[in-house]
């Protein structure tokens, strides 16, 4: 599995992510084409930091106060450029960014410099490097943070920023006190690191490491790199715990359906190709009782799968959470031999293991059922019979791996 790990040991801002992941192999031309879309052609060239030698990306653009609403038009004007994955990834780094305003400061009408055409840039230009690199995974070292204090839109503040202190704090990121005096970790960076970060590094175990690129800031000191360093991994699989995943989830309330209906379309969903679907009882606007009808699905699903539950449930608007992080356990479907009543047949059974051990064996439904319909016994049975063989199996081979 690729991974890509992020060392901000210098702190971390918009442009140095850009071009670490421009040097760990990421599509330039891609980068460059999506990045234009907000600002004249970005100036990327190799520097040299403290011996280090480095990318540094110069976006040259003016300084300018937007609202949220602004900041999401204009990535909605790129659309036509930027993949879907990376342009849905940037529009959550800005909302964990106007989140982390909000808290600071309360309702407020206007971005400052996050909002201005070069941070817009770099979060394009990150998520479409990130998306490019084809990751399945990353995961985010310890976040160095300058000290003392610096001057912004809202007069003198202490180090880190309260807004990037919100976004690592919410995101749970790890962080480290550097002994440099300014601001190392900006709010853009903090938020594309919070986007960016699926797994903890202890989840990682072995690896090779396949790529490694550094991203410049402006700024040269002589005592310490001036970079953040990016690696591409790959991991063997076999030291991680769960293995992460993305998918959408579609939701929609309906109060004006039939259980009937409403097991009609979950089925229906499952059929098209859902990952999985539920019916939550919900209390409703002037206290009617209704359901939450959700569905989780792969990206490319999303919209066939929505179309589906607006004709089959009459509802008018669904929903739908993009890209969410998730951890699946590796699975397997088994076969084991049982014998009930005389009577003997192979059996399947769906296998979950975490580092190659078996901690889940679950015995198919419809074909126990159907069996049961032939012996004559409760299918709650038949169900116990074949997870206790299943058992009696991985026990007397004493491996307990899913293979």
């Amino acid at each position: 599995m690729l991974v890509l790990v992020f060392d901000p040991f210098h702190g971390a801002a918009g442009d140095m992510i850009v071009g670490a992941l421009l040097d760990c192999g990421a599509n330039r031309k891609s980068v460059v084409q999506a990045m234009q879309s907000v600002i004249a052609e970005p100036v990327i060239t190799e520097v040299t930091r403290s011996g280090i030698r480095a990318i540094k990306v110069d976006t040259q653009a003016a300084p300018t106060h937007r609202t949220l609403a602004d900041v999401m038009k204009r990535l909605d004007d790129a659309a036509d450029v930027i993949p879907p994955e990376a342009l849905a990834m940037a529009k959550r780094v800005f909302t964990r960014i106007n989140d982390a305003e909000e808290l600071i400061h309360g309702s407020h009408a206007h971005f400052h410099e996050v909002g201005a055409d070069d941070a817009i840039a770099d979060v394009i230009g990150a998520c479409t490097a990130f998306h490019s690199l084809g990751i399945e995974a990353s995961a985010v070292m310890p976040v160095t943070l300058g000290r003392g204090s610096a001057v912004g839109s809202h007069g003198t503040f202490p180090i880190p920023a309260p807004a990037t202190a919100a976004i690592l704090s919410h995101a749970g990121l790890p962080v480290r006190h550097g002994k440099e005096e300014g601001e190392l970790c900006t709010p853009t960076g903090a938020a594309l690191l919070a986007e960016f970060s699926t797994i903890a590094l202890t989840d990682l175990g072995s690896y090779t490491i396949n790529a490694v690129g550094y991203g410049a800031g402006t700024r040269n000191p002589i005592d310490v790199p001036n970079v953040i360093r990016a690696m591409v991994i790959e991991t063997s699989g076999e030291d991680m715990t769960l293995q992460p995943d993305t998918v959408d989830i579609l939701e929609t309330n309906v109060d004006d359906v039939s259980g009937e209906l409403i097991a009609h379309t979950i089925t229906r969903c499952m059929e098209k190709g859902a990952r999985d679907a539920s019916a939550i009882p919900i209390l409703m606007k002037k206290g009617r009782p209704g359901f939450l009808i959700r569905i989780i699905c792969a990206h490319d699903m999303s919209a066939e799968l929505a179309e589906l539950m607006a004709k089959e449930l009459g509802t008018l608007g669904i929903r739908c959470i993009p890209a969410v992080h998730r951890f699946i356990a590796e699975r397997t479907i088994g076969h084991v031999e049982v014998e009930i009543a005389g009577k003997h047949r192979s059996m399947p059974v769906k296998i979950g293991c975490i580092r190659g051990e078996i901690y889940s064996l679950k015995a198919e439904f419809d074909q126990a059922r159907d069996w049961a319909s032939e012996i004559g016994i409760p299918v709650r049975d038949v169900l116990r019979l074949i997870e206790e063989t299943a058992w009696r199996t991985v026990k007397k081979t004493g491996t307990g791996k899913g293979d």
